[in-house]
C-alpha cells in the first residue's frame, strides 16, 4: 500500500467530514441564535435550552477540522489562514461573544438579560456571515480578485439562510405549542430565500471558476453528476412541502425537515469536494503537495482513528441523553 498516496486522502476525507458535521450541527444553533430576536422572552429561554446541552460539542467539529488542516496539511493551513485572517478573527470573536452571552444572559440578572440576548443573536450573525465569506473565498481559490470577492459576499449572505432553516427545523424537533408554530412560520419564510440562494450559487460557481465548470459540464462527467443536482432539488421540494403540510408537522414528523436539510448539506459537500479534488486550495496546491511527511501522517493517523470515533460517540451520546422536548433553561 502506498501510504504517501492514501494517508493524505484519509486526512482530507476526515477534515471534510468534520466540517460537514460542524455545518449541520453548529449551523442549527447559529440559526436559532439569529432567530432569537423574533421570539418572546419566555420563548427565548426555551430556544436557548434547545441548544444548551449541545452547542459546545457542536463546535468541537470545527476545532477538529482546523486541527487536521494544521497537522496534516501545514502548507495549505498557512495559505488559508493568511488569506482569511480577517474573517477568521471576526468569526472567532462572534463565537466568543456567543459563549459569553450564553452564560451572562441569565447570570447577569434580568436587568441585563435583553442586552445579552441581542449580543447572542449578533454573535451568531457575525459568525455565520464570516463562515460564508470564508467558504466563498475558498471555493474561488483564495485569489482575492473582484470576482472572488463578489462570490464570497454572495455566500456570506446565503449561508445564514441555511443556518436559519436548520434552526427552525431543530425547533420543530425540540419545541411545542406557540414556539413550534413560530418555527413553522420562520421556516416558511426562510425556505424561499434559501432556495433562491441555492439556485444562484449553482449558476455562479461555474461562472467564477473555469476549472469547476470543466469538471461539471464536460461529458461524460455531466451525465454522471446529474444525481447530485436532481436529488438536491428533490430534497428542497420536500422541504417546502414539509413546512407547508399541517398533517406532517402536527403528527410528529417535523424532524423530516431537518433530514431534508441534512441531505442538501451532504450533497453540497460532495459537490464541493468533487469540484476541488485533487487540490486542497483550488489552483494553488494539491492534497499531496500540501501534506506533511508520510512518517508524520502515519503517527497522526493512529491518534485520529482513536479521537474521531470518540468525538463521534460523545456527540451521539449527548444527543441521546438530552433527546426530547426542551424546557425553560435553568442554571440551578
Amino acid at each position: 500500500m502506498d501510504l504517501g498516496y492514501w494517508l493524505p486522502l484519509f486526512f482530507a476525507g476526515a477534515m471534510g467530514l468534520a466540517l460537514l458535521i460542524y455545518v449541520v450541527l453548529d449551523g442549527y444553533d447559529l440559526g436559532i441564535g439569529m432567530l432569537l430576536p423574533f421570539a418572546s422572552d419566555d420563548e427565548k429561554d426555551v430556544m436557548v435550552a434547545a441548544i444548551g446541552p449541545f452547542w459546545d460539542a457542536n463546535e468541537t467539529w470545527i476545532v477538529l477540522g482546523v486541527g487536521i488542516l494544521l497537522i496534516a496539511f501545514p502548507q495549505a493551513h498557512s495559505i488559508v489562514l493568511t488569506s482569511l485572517y480577517l474573517p477568521v478573527t471576526l468569526m472567532l470573536m462572534g463565537l466568543i461573544l456567543r459563549g459569553v452571552s450564553f452564560d451572562f444572559r441569565v447570570k447577569a440578572g434580568d436587568k441585563h438579560k435583553a442586552k445579552w440576548n441581542r449580543l447572542f443573536a449578533f454573535g451568531s450573525l457575525v459568525a455565520s456571515v464570516c463562515q460564508g465569506w470564508m467558504l466563498g473565498a475558498f471555493v474561488t481559490g483564495l485569489t482575492g480578485d473582484a470576482t472572488s470577492t463578489l462570490f464570497a459576499a454572495l455566500i456570506a449572505v446565503a449561508l445564514p439562510s441555511l443556518y436559519i432553516m436548520l434552526g427552525a427545523a431543530w425547533l420543530l424537533i425540540k419545541t411545542e405549542g406557540e414556539l413550534f408554530n413560530k418555527a413553522v412560520r420562520w421556516g416558511r419564510m426562510a425556505v424561499w430565500p434559501m432556495g433562491g440562494f441555492l439556485l444562484l450559487i449553482s449558476i455562479a460557481t461555474p461562472l467564477v471558476s473555469s476549472a469547476i465548470a470543466d469538471k461539471w459540464f464536460t461529458l461524460p462527467n455531466a451525465i454522471g453528476l446529474m444525481p447530485i443536482p436532481i436529488t438536491t432539488a428533490l430534497a428542497y421540494v420536500a422541504l417546502v412541502w414539509i413546512f407547508n403540510s399541517k398533517q406532517i408537522l402536527h403528527n410528529g414528523y417535523g424532524w423530516l425537515a431537518f433530514v431534508a436539510l441534512m441531505v442538501v448539506s451532504v450533497l453540497a459537500s460532495i459537490g464541493l469536494a468533487y469540484s476541488l479534488f485533487p487540490d486542497i486550495v483550488l489552483g494553488q496546491i494539491s492534497i499531496w503537495e500540501a501534506a506533511s511527511a508520510t512518517e508524520s501522517l502515519l503517527f497522526t493517523f493512529w491518534g485520529a482513528i482513536i479521537a474521531l470515533p470518540m468525538i463521534l460517540g460523545y456527540t451521539i451520546f449527548i444527543y441521546r441523553v438530552f433527546r426530547g422536548k426542551a424546557t425553560h433553561l435553568s442554571y440551578e
